[in-house]
């Protein structure tokens, strides 16, 4: 099988030759690159170019339009059976394309995701942010698990789709704010085969900081609305459990500065969250720096999201706004 990768970037060159590094190592190597520069300020064109001896890879430049729109560019111009779409923040384990054309070949899927891990190169924050993203105490439990609640979503980050399916689906029809799980659920609903492949992992780099990893998930709790106005069915408890998180500890602040007898559990109750994310960071990092760092992660995510979630549910559900990016 000949597969298209597919890699929007904006304003990233340093990521992209990561990622392009990482390609040129796969063993299996029916494959070519599109990369699709979405309007950036910042170049990439000379450091993909620098590949073109060890890649079969293709440069193409477009206005800014955001990722959806940049990969649908790229679907366009793919010569592959089957696409395969990356973010440019990610980097590929050697063995990947191998696992992915195995899993197809043994159980044919029209369309897959992956999970995404931690990096040995990654720093602590990095760690601790893929820790969060991944962990069964925060909301990223339900990412690329093979126990995931109600339909698996494949996300843009590590995903992938044959030339069949494409064709009949289309490209992604919003940009962002939850345009993976929109298109994941539109394929689905053609009744094309969709799943996951557990062992086709990515590194996802996400955010290096915690200001940015907060902006990234206030971001994907306005997206989960965004699905909720295309899919009102799609929009499940289990996706209001940042709000609550997050309106849970601003009460717990509020008792405790009102000496309500009710602070105590509150305490009690916060205290034993944090103690089990952060043996579960430490278990599963060996690092206490990472764990401790995971605490934080964690309730950055659940506040970013939770909040982000709560405005466009107030915005667009409630008084009925049209959107506004």
């Amino acid at each position: 099988m000949f597969f298209s990768i597919i890699i929007p970037l904006y304003n990233r060159p340093q990521e992209i030759a990561e990622l392009l590094d990482t390609l040129t190592k796969q063993t299996y190597t029916l494959f070519e690159v599109l990369v699709i520069e979405d309007g950036s300020v910042d170049r990439a064109e000379d450091i993909v170019r620098g590949y073109e001896g060890e890649l079969d890879v293709h440069y193409y430049e477009k206005p800014n339009e955001g990722q959806g729109f940049a990969r649908n560019f790229g679907f366009e111009r793919a010569k592959g059976d089957y696409f395969i779409i990356f973010d440019s923040d990610c980097l590929i384990p050697d063995d990947y394309l191998e696992i992915v054309n195995n899993a197809l070949a043994n159980n044919w899927l029209d369309a897959y995701g992956g999970p995404d891990g931690a990096h040995k190169s990654f720093t602590a924050i990095q760690k601790a942010i893929s820790y969060s993203m991944t962990s069964p105490f925060t909301t990223g439990g339900i990412r690329g698990n093979k126990k995931g609640i109600g339909q698996f979503h494949p996300r843009s980050f590590n995903m992938g789709i044959s030339r069949q399916a494409w064709q009949k689906a289309g490209g992604f029809i919003i940009t962002r704010l939850g345009e993976d799980i929109e298109y994941s659920i539109r394929i689905h609903s053609l009744g094309f085969k969709i799943g996951l492949i557990p062992d086709a992992i990515v590194y996802h780099k996400r955010r290096t900081d915690f200001v940015k990893f907060y902006k990234q998930l206030h971001f994907f709790g306005r997206a989960r609305i965004n699905i909720y106005k295309f899919f009102p069915s799609q929009l499940k408890l289990v996706h209001f459990f940042p709000a609550f998180a997050t309106l849970g500890m601003a009460f717990t602040i509020i008792a405790n500065i009102a000496h309500w007898p009710i602070a105590q559990l509150c305490n009690i109750l916060l205290l034993v969250y944090i103690l089990l994310i952060f043996f579960h960071s430490l278990i599963k990092n060996k690092s206490a720096k990472i764990a401790f760092l995971s605490i934080i992660a964690a309730f950055t995510q659940l506040i970013a999201y939770g909040l982000g979630f709560m405005q466009d549910f107030w915005k667009r559900v409630i008084l009925k706004r049209p959107l506004k990016t």
